[in-house]
């Protein structure tokens, strides 16, 4: 509906004041304001912790006016009683084009699929050129992150959700502190993430574990990749599922993938083929009691935390996933410190390339280096003595 998609010339005090966005939950009015009350007191303190606990709650932060207050918090930067933000500019749009502009212009066009769905041509049109500002300002300022498709669809949420004045910001802080695996040049580190998925399944059900494992967990990249944004249609049903996210640490959407996969386990145990599987594992249910899977994965994540893992200690200790373990020093964060957890991961993955370059061209190579090998060994055991004395015990001798 068009007030879920407000801009920010729209007096955000009045639903602040009465909860009037339409994607509010359907608790009783006495027990939403109180909520209302407990989200917006925390938000004022920038207490994280009540934050969290609020997002992993019934309906989440229960309306877009009382998330231009959360979100932020919870990303580290300061606004306004209306979610508005200070010191913006439009200097970006005279810095370097960025390598991944063309891209972004073909995402942009498919964007904005599901919703909004009132929207006139003129009015999506606007959107569609806000989103790719958005994007472009993003990357223009931090030329080192790479895009990678479905960026957009997360970027459409914080377009939809927040005010013009934030929305950089937001997305910036995301990006370099959240999201940046995704954002190398190489897509090794968000795989790395992806094969912690069985690792969680395998602890709490090993049977579905191994019946998942006949396919390679890639079926899980897009949701993962675009903290399911890609994927889920309604609207309020991401916002929602956003403010769980933004709370919670970087590898909760694991959790959150996981525990989908944990209440599919009898639909899933019907299908033998492994194509047939990783099709079916892919598509995300449109039917999910998001609150129920929010609040399942958050006891799972409790239950089996991700150092119990075993692949835990294969992820890079530059990874988002370990340097945003916890979201408040995450939240304190600078982007240079951000950039240079992305840099000590781009050195990672180039000595790794060189590593498998050496091993692969080894490989190639084995039977002329087993030839030199032996060549060598022959050559010592003439010269030495005792070891041909003790090989003559063991080798025939028309091999020496």
């Amino acid at each position: 509906m068009a007030c879920e998609y407000e801009d920010e010339d729209v007096d955000n005090s009045e639903k602040l004041e009465d909860g009037a966005d339409d994607d509010k939950n359907d608790a009783e009015p006495a027990l939403a304001r109180a909520q209302q009350s407990r989200i917006l007191d925390a938000c004022r303190r920038r207490d994280i912790d009540d934050l969290q606990v609020l997002a992993i709650g019934r309906g989440g932060f229960i309306s877009d006016a009382i998330r231009r207050q959360a979100w932020p918090v919870l990303l580290g930067f300061h606004v306004d009683a209306y979610g508005e933000r200070d010191g913006g500019s439009d200097s970006w749009r005279q810095l370097p084009r960025h390598k991944d502009e063309d891209q972004v212009k073909l995402d942009v066009d498919r964007s904005f699929v599901y919703y909004p769905h009132d929207d006139t041509p003129a009015e999506l049109e606007a959107k569609k050129s806000a989103l790719s500002d958005l994007i472009t300002e993003v990357l223009r300022r931090q030329p080192y992150l790479s895009y990678f498709q479905g960026y957009h669809d997360i970027c459409q949420v914080f377009l939809l959700v927040l005010p013009r004045s934030a929305r950089a910001v937001a997305v910036l802080r995301l990006s370099v502190l959240r999201i940046r695996d995704f954002m190398l040049p190489s897509l090794g580190p968000a795989v790395a993430q992806l094969r912690l998925i069985p690792d969680v399944l395998w602890a709490v059900d090993p049977a579905l574990c191994a019946h998942v494992s006949r396919t390679e967990p890639y079926f899980a990249l897009s949701d993962t990749l675009t903290m399911f944004a890609h994927n889920v249609q309604r609207y309020a049903d991401i916002a929602r599922l956003f403010d769980a996210l933004l709370a919670r640490e970087q590898v909760f959407s694991l959790y959150v993938f996981a525990q989908i996969v944990l209440r599919r386990r009898a639909e899933l145990f019907q299908h033998d083929e492994p194509d047939m599987l990783h099709f079916a594992l892919s598509k995300l249910p449109q039917d999910l009691d998001l609150d129920a899977v929010i609040a399942d994965a958050a006891a799972l994540f409790k239950q089996h935390p991700p150092e119990s893992l075993r692949r835990w200690r294969r992820i890079s200790a530059a990874s988002a996933l370990k340097t945003g373990r916890d979201v408040r020093a995450c939240a304190v964060q600078s982007l240079g410190e951000g950039h240079a957890f992305f840099q000590k991961q781009q050195r990672e993955l180039l000595w790794a390339a060189r590593r498998n370059e050496v091993l692969k061209t080894l490989w190639a190579k084995k039977a002329v280096l087993l030839a030199v090998i032996f060549g060598v060994a022959a050559v010592y055991f003439r010269k030495a003595p005792f070891w041909t004395r003790f090989a003559a015990w063991f080798v025939p001798s028309h091999y020496f």
